[in-house]
């Protein structure tokens, strides 16, 4: 909705995705970490990567540390003001913004969502979901919070959020 209204946003999650399948930097590391498996030539394969992640804090913890600092810089030379990320408090982004905007929503319509979007089983999304800070601790931490429940005007609360900050687009 910020696209439509002119506003560029990196996405954050498409980042480290186009990251991790070209970077050669990024695949070694990965490589090194988890084997030989976590790639299939250039082709990150994914349910390996994301079993591992998933596995243990500290796996969370290693991929992050290879995968994030790769994802700033890219914002960085992006020229785009604006970012989304699920992850910012994960990923130590919070010092890379000016505000944070947390757009919230029921767990069971999350779950839905990511689980649709990523073709995966509600059990799954649940998982990624609870890897992730809760969502009531990034609303309370956050300058602004937009409900996206399906009830509540998204569209209002974002020309809200946009002249609290009073940028015009």
């Amino acid at each position: 909705m910020l696209k439509e209204r002119g506003i560029g946003v990196y996405d954050c999650d498409a980042g480290a995705k186009k990251l991790m399948a070209s970077s050669e930097e990024i695949r070694d590391a990965l490589i090194a970490l988890i084997g030989e498996e976590a790639y299939d030539g250039w082709k990150l394969n994914k349910a390996v990567v994301a079993k591992f992640l998933l596995e243990s804090e500290s796996n969370k913890l290693a991929i992050n540390a290879i995968v994030h600092p790769a994802v700033i810089r890219d914002f960085y030379s992006s020229g785009l003001q604006w970012m989304e990320s699920a992850i910012l408090y994960e990923a130590h982004l919070e010092h890379t913004v000016d505000k944070v905007v947390c757009v919230t929503a029921p767990e069971n319509v999350r779950i839905d969502r990511v689980a649709k979007r990523d073709s995966i089983s509600r059990e799954r999304a649940k998982q990624w979901i609870d890897a992730q800070t809760p969502q009531e601790e990034v609303a309370k931490r956050a300058d602004a919070v937009i409900v996206n429940d399906g009830v509540e005007d998204v569209n209002v609360q974002i020309d809200r959020v946009l002249a609290l900050f009073i940028i015009e687009y």
